[in-house]
């Protein structure tokens, strides 16, 4: 623990891990990215709002006997922290993953195209079996709308992620105007998405924002059928999600406690394959001990390799590549 505080930043990120029937409460540096705190759950016990405030409270009082405070912290958007980080470190700055949220956007967005494309297919006209008939001036008709209306359906699918892209160059802007012909609310779906993204600009600040998200959400009413997609832009969520724009020393994410769990399920497909709670607290107790002795290893191993290099140096021999 004095390892993982010496250089504490004060930023958390904190997510829970579920590993089978157990689950694994976690605090990392936002910062350091070094896990300095974690708790395993009894097998089958759910975690609840007081058990992560009991949590939280466990990991206040390791910080206040160092005489350390914690000045941020990164979540999802899951119930189970607002209350729990009032209860053990106060009224702090508490922001919502900025991937979470817009995630959950972007899921909106393809729902929409998905339900676009949806009611094409109903549109399309009943054909009967076989080639159109040549002296069926209508099935003719019916048979070349219903081509008409596959190959829009087929490009929507084909390019459903120039709607959610962040960037789009020129080539897929004029694709994408190309296969929203006649479809002019998924061309305000797409503006509408640009405005999200640039709520995420940190060169604003979060009370500018928030007067973008208010014009946003204002615009949204006014289209029913996009509207009624959006959904997510009305959370509360995504105005804790731009928290960070006024805090510069706050991450937008928390991609280091994310990072710790995708770390424990490689460890976990790799290494063992017994579930019980104390070799989960083994494993992770292994996993920062081996953090707490990265820096005299690679310390170590360099020291080894120039040593191993230097005799061949002296002797006339050829250079090792890695010391030109």
């Amino acid at each position: 623990m004095d390892w993982a505080l010496a250089d504490f930043s004060g930023y958390l990120a904190a997510d829970e891990l579920y590993d089978g029937p157990f689950c694994v409460l976690s605090i990392v540096d936002n910062h350091t990215f070094k896990r300095v705190f974690y708790q395993v759950l009894e097998r089958d016990q759910a975690p609840t709002q007081a058990l992560v405030a009991a949590f939280f409270s466990r990991f206040q009082a390791v910080l206040e006997a160092r005489g350390l405070r914690v000045a941020g912290i990164t979540t999802d958007g899951s119930d189970l922290y607002p209350p729990a980080i009032l209860s053990a470190f106060g009224a702090i700055p508490h922001q919502i993953c900025e991937f979470h949220v817009l995630k959950q956007i972007t899921l909106a967005v393809l729902h929409a195209v998905a339900k676009v494309r949806k009611d094409l297919t109903a549109q399309k006209p009943k054909l009967k079996r076989g080639r159109p008939s040549r002296k069926d001036p209508d099935a003719r008709r019916r048979a070349q709308q219903s081509a008409r209306l596959q190959a829009k359906i087929a490009d929507l699918f084909t390019h459903r992620h120039l709607f959610v892209k962040h960037h789009l160059t020129q080539a897929e802007r004029k694709q994408l105007h190309f296969i929203t012909r006649g479809l002019p609310h998924l061309r305000t779906l797409r503006e509408l998405m640009d405005e999200v993204y640039r709520l995420f600009d940190r060169r604003c600040r979060t009370e500018t924002a928030l007067a973008k998200l208010a014009h946003l959400r204002a615009r949204v009413k006014r289209f029913q059928k996009v509207g009624q997609t959006l959904q997510p832009l009305f959370s509360p969520n995504l105005e804790k999600a731009l928290t960070f724009l006024d805090d510069r020393e706050l991450p937008a994410t928390s991609n280091a406690v994310e990072r710790a769990n995708r770390r424990h399920r490689k460890l976990q497909k790799a290494i063992y394959r017994v579930r019980t709670q104390a070799h989960i607290q083994g494993r992770i107790a292994l996993d920062m001990l081996r953090d707490a002795q990265a820096p005299p290893r690679r310390s170590t191993a360099g020291s080894l390799h120039r040593g191993r290099a230097a005799p061949a140096c002296t002797a006339g021999g050829p250079v090792p590549v890695g010391l030109l």
